[in-house]
């Protein structure tokens, strides 16, 4: 659930400037059919089964159009939805209610995709200690959203954002020179109590980061085997992440390895979206 503040400072802004996008000058449809305030009520429905995640976001979009605005939620974040169930009623300015609508929504149905993947790829990790974390691979001015989704789902966040935490990647491992010497810099420069993780494509860079004392040691794109070694040669002397086209249909082929997390961009850049709609609008 998002917070007061967190819903002011860090949402408030995403949500306003989405609206914007939708109502440049005026709801054009709307002010032609209602002219004037009308009170009304509309429906909430879920038209697939999933994970409801995001109501507290729908219902800020209308409030921020209108305190009055009224959201009755059925549902929490996190609960499972089913297709034809009502989810929410909402009551308020009929006009509000159409003008909000699909802002509204586009948070709702993306958010609640999220959640879903994501629970479906959490369950395949059911009796290992691997945990499933997302990545940076995310819609621009959508990261808060997609990433409390992740969560809701049961995944893990990673770093937030680039100031969020240490991980060298090839790029950087290419500008600093070396493996060994990107590691060197990177602990002068960051405060102790910052974990420093790097990408690894290959044994000799598996290497290069154990001898400079990684504390996490991606494994990218490797084959099934080649990774079975890099395990064996970390032998538990740093925390080991599997990544590269991780989706859940992937994730069963993982779980003989000994590892500590799974990053899959997919949660949140091929997510589909959960099928949700309002409906019966009607003046009371």
């Amino acid at each position: 659930m998002f917070d007061a503040v967190t819903l002011k400072l860090n949402a408030d802004p995403y949500i306003l400037s989405a609206l914007r996008e939708d109502i440049t000058s005026e709801d054009v449809s709307t002010n032609a059919v209602m002219p004037s305030r009308k009170e009304g009520e509309v429906d909430l429905i879920a038209k697939q089964d999933g994970i409801l995640c995001g109501i507290d976001i729908f219902a800020r979009v209308f409030h921020l159009l209108d305190e009055s605005v009224r959201v009755n939620p059925f549902f929490r974040d996190g609960d499972e939805i089913h297709n034809k169930q009502k989810i929410a009623e909402i009551s308020g300015d009929i006009r509000v209610l159409l003008s909000g609508e699909r802002v509204a929504l586009n948070y709702l149905q993306r958010m609640c995709g999220i959640a879903t993947y994501t629970r479906e790829a959490v369950k395949l990790l059911e009796g290992t200690n691997i945990r499933l974390l997302d990545t940076r691979k995310t819609t621009p001015n959508m990261r808060i959203f997609e990433k409390y989704a992740v969560k809701t789902g049961g995944g893990t966040n990673h770093r937030y954002n680039l100031s969020d935490g240490v991980m060298l990647k090839d790029n950087h491992i290419g500008a600093a020179g070396g493996g060994k010497e990107a590691i060197a810099m990177a602990k002068a420069y960051s405060p102790f109590v910052r974990k420093i993780e790097v990408e690894t494509e290959d044994l000799a860079m598996v290497q290069d980061a154990l001898d400079a004392g990684a504390d996490i040691i991606m494994l990218d794109n490797m084959d099934h085997d080649t990774m079975k070694e890099a395990i064996r040669m970390i032998d538990h002397r740093a925390e080991i992440e599997v990544s590269g086209n991780v989706t859940k249909e992937r994730i069963p082929s993982l779980l003989d390895l000994d590892i500590d997390f799974i990053s899959s961009g997919a949660l949140t850049h091929s997510a589909p979206i959960l099928d949700i709609s309002m409906k019966h609008l009607h003046a009371v």
